[in-house]
């Protein structure tokens, strides 16, 4: 048998149900067992859907709960897309093909809109098993819809982000401005100058036609400081490592 995990209207998990009805004296380990062909997905708009394969390498069955909602991994905001089919069950060394379709909807002709694609796996519960947690883990991977009218290569844009470092409430920041359409993740972020080298503490995605900042240790000292950077690409890979100018802000 499966423990499977109530969901609300809008597909997601009732958590404090769920604890409870997976009490089933062993806790696994926080590596999920299911794996998704892709790390990211692009939608673009002139497309009526996306096919992912979801494959189970592991030695145990899964039942396998699948859905799309946004950024903000609420239960109440409406998305413009569902996946197909929403709950299989996944044998041991077998996968199983996932349409995203996507519905009508008013998304920004102007810019990417970003979603999340999950796939949620539910261990079977043994009878045998006494007062054992099975925990049901979850991959979330990013879904990026694209408008058709976006012709401009993502990467190539990459040379368009404005870089500067700035005092924000006292503390060192290093500050990014994406004026192009398309959200940028980072791997690698790193400045440089006069033999000096400092990485963010940590580095998270850019949006479209927005900043976002970057916290430093110390506060950079002189001038003609250089950021080198490699992104995501739309197939999971990184690019080259670009190297820009960094602005220092009054």
């Amino acid at each position: 048998m499966f423990a499977f995990i109530p969901r609300t209207a809008a597909g997601r998990p009732l958590l404090g149900i769920a604890l409870a009805l997976l009490l089933s004296a062993h806790v696994p380990s926080g590596q999920a067992a299911l794996a998704i062909n892709a790390t990211r997905v692009v939608f673009d708009s002139d497309k009526r859907s996306v096919a992912l394969i979801v494959s189970n390498p592991s030695r145990s069955t899964y039942a396998v709960q699948t859905w799309v909602n946004t950024a903000s991994d609420d239960t109440t905001t409406a998305v413009p897309f569902i996946a197909s089919p929403p709950l299989f069950r996944l044998n041991p060394g077998k996968e199983q093909q996932v349409q995203i379709n996507g519905l009508p909807a008013s998304l920004p002709k102007d810019r990417e809109s970003l979603f999340y694609f999950n796939v949620q796996e539910i261990p079977q519960a043994a009878p045998t098993q006494d007062n054992v947690l099975n925990v049901a883990l979850r991959t979330r991977i990013k879904l990026f819809y694209r408008p058709v009218e976006l012709k401009d290569n993502p990467v190539a844009r990459l040379k368009e982000l404005q870089w500067s470092l700035r005092q924000v409430a006292g503390q060192p920041r290093l500050v990014v401005h994406n004026p192009t359409p398309f959200h940028v993740s980072f791997s690698r972020i790193e400045i440089t100058a006069g033999g000096q080298r400092q990485n963010p503490r940590t580095i998270s995605m850019v949006e479209p036609f927005a900043e976002q900042s970057y916290a430093l240790d110390t506060p950079p000292r002189g001038s003609d400081w250089q950021v080198v950077f490699s992104a995501i690409n739309d197939y999971g890979g990184q690019t080259p490592a670009l190297t820009l100018p960094v602005r220092l802000a009054p």
